[in-house]
């Protein structure tokens, strides 16, 4: 029995096999806006955009299709992104990961682009300050041909490739905004071609952009290959067939021909519906376990946290810290940031406490904690700000540090605050205390710790303006066996290295650059604005 379910899907393993991922990411234009997003509301469209590109990524998982609408009034973001409808489920992440990476070329720091579109030729995706969802033709409208000239016919080629898109313009309004085929002339002149409409560009919307297309191709021939690329939908031909057989129109071929291959995809999605039914009962089992063994995990993880809360001296009461605080007084309020705010404290015993205060309204407030009590608390140096304890078992999360009297690095860089500049020695001794708590988070401590936001305001000075790294929510271990790990983006904009945004790599690096920006700033006595406004940034100004 065996040997003959092996012999039947041996034919089938050769198939799919031949078959090649091919995802696509070939750039085919990007399209940036010269509009630019006032100064007041730089930085929210810029945070705003990050937010959108991480909604649409499931949505693309579960739906090949994509709408977010992040932000209010005129920071609010629109973005869409969808794939081709040919390609396979693992080429659709493939493409729309590359896709969404490269966007990000429309964002640079120093200017937030109100839009921005990347067209892939096996995904597409925009973002602009505007909802375009339902748009069909826009003045950005790109038509992109081929290098090299077809070397046989060209007239009939040209005769082929305008029929095919023609042909595939009329069939695609009616077939879901989609289709793909082929077309032969004299001589055996093939030519292939693709046209889709996004996903809400329907009806007389799809045939207003696809006539569009058409009209435009037709620059195109003799060249071998040419895109029209729209805002509301998709045309190419090619000499090579560059498509998948999910969906085929041969509009020139004979019946025999058609019906002989109408049958072969038949037996082969037969065999293949097969395969996928077991693959996808395997994964949805396996995903079930290994779901289950990560809450597990996760469980015993906490717990084993809070068991080593509980018995170090970590463990603070909710009720004395409140107390500490004057119940969170605003007059006690040292500063506030993305994971939450600081207040001064005074313990019964009279030390002088920094509290941190966790915000409950982003997902990322247990991370957080996490990192601070299991990571920082085992790790101690001069240069880095000592965690105290924690409170764990009140109405929400606070961190206990050492209080460290001069502020941070930023509140001598900001116009706002009237503090006396910083004298040159101490800068020198700022940037070297910071360099040598680096170092120990990177080499010297045994957990080899990537810290990912280096910045003025996570850098704090003592009562002798000794440098002190603060604000380890982001930080992740760094195993010894890897060069690098894949993880979502995060940080601060204007200190974030560009090739850590493109590619989503974690190294060491990622803390250098930063590192190198904040030295810029403490030797100009100056910020890098380039975020906050249009001048010139201090980067620019140096290189």
């Amino acid at each position: 029995m065996s040997k003959f379910i092996l012999l039947w899907f041996f034919p089938l393993f050769l198939f799919l096999k031949s078959a090649r991922s091919d995802p696509r990411a070939t750039q085919a234009a990007m399209i940036c806006t010269n509009d630019t997003a006032p100064i007041p509301e730089r930085q929210t469209f810029i945070a705003n955009f990050l937010a959108a590109m991480d909604a649409v990524t499931p949505q693309i998982a579960t739906r090949r299709y994509a709408t977010a609408v992040t932000g209010t009034g005129n920071a609010t973001v629109f973005a869409f992104g969808e794939c081709m409808r040919d390609l396979s489920k693992q080429d659709c992440d493939l493409c729309f990961a590359q896709c969404k990476t490269k966007l990000l070329g429309c964002l640079p720091f120093q200017k937030a682009t109100l839009g921005g579109r990347l067209f892939y030729d096996g995904c597409y995706l925009r973002y602009d300050d505007f909802d375009f969802f339902n748009q069909s033709l826009s003045p950005q409208d790109r038509t992109v041909c081929g290098d090299r000239d077809f070397s046989r016919n060209r007239t009939v080629f040209k005769d082929n490739a305008l029929r095919l898109v023609r042909n595939l313009s009329s069939t695609s309004p009616k077939n879901d905004g989609f289709s793909a085929g082929f077309a032969v002339g004299e001589g055996n002149v093939s030519v292939y071609g693709l046209a889709q409409c996004w996903e809400f560009v329907k009806g007389p919307g799809c045939e207003e952009c696809l006539a569009d297309a058409v009209r435009r191709i037709g620059y195109c021939p003799p060249k071998e290959e040419g895109r029209v690329l729209n805002a509301g939908c998709y045309l190419r031909y090619s000499t090579q067939k560059f498509y998948d057989n999910n969906t085929v129109t041969d509009d020139v071929g004979r019946n025999g021909g058609r019906r002989g291959l109408a049958i072969t995809l038949a037996v082969t999605s037969a065999a293949f519906a097969v395969v996928l039914t077991i693959s996808a009962l395997a994964f949805c089992a396996r995903k079930k376990i290994l779901t289950r063994r990560k809450a597990a995990s996760e469980k015993k993880q906490f717990g084993a946290l809070l068991a080593n809360v509980n018995r170090s001296q970590l463990n603070f009461s909710y009720e004395v810290l409140e107390k500490a605080t004057n119940y969170f007084h605003d007059s006690n309020k040292l500063g506030q940031g993305g994971s939450g705010s600081v207040y001064k404290g005074v313990l019964p015993d009279g030390k002088v406490v920094a509290i941190k205060r966790l915000f409950f309204n982003t997902r990322q407030w247990v991370d957080h904690f996490f990192n601070e009590v299991n990571l920082i608390s085992r790790i101690h140096h001069k240069n880095l700000v000592k965690l105290l304890g924690c409170s764990i078992t009140g109405p929400e999360s606070l961190l206990v540090y050492e209080y460290v009297p001069n502020q941070s690095l930023h509140d001598y860089f900001n116009v706002k605050n009237n503090v006396e500049p910083l004298r040159w020695d101490l800068r020198y001794k700022i940037i070297l205390g910071t360099a040598e708590g680096l170092a120990y988070l990177h080499e010297e401590s045994k957990l080899r710790i990537i810290h990912r936001d280096i910045k003025l305001s996570n850098i704090l000075l003592d009562e002798e303006f000794m440098a002190k790294i603060a604000d380890f929510g982001l930080a992740r271990m760094f195993p010894e066996d890897k060069t690098h790990i894949s993880t979502a983006i995060a940080g601060t904009l204007g200190y974030m290295a560009p090739e850590y945004i493109v590619r989503g790599k974690l190294t060491e690096k990622a803390d250098v650059y930063s590192f190198g920006v904040l030295v810029i700033e403490v030797i100009c006595g100056k910020r890098n604005i380039s975020v906050l406004s249009s001048s010139i940034s201090i980067l620019q100004m140096v290189m």
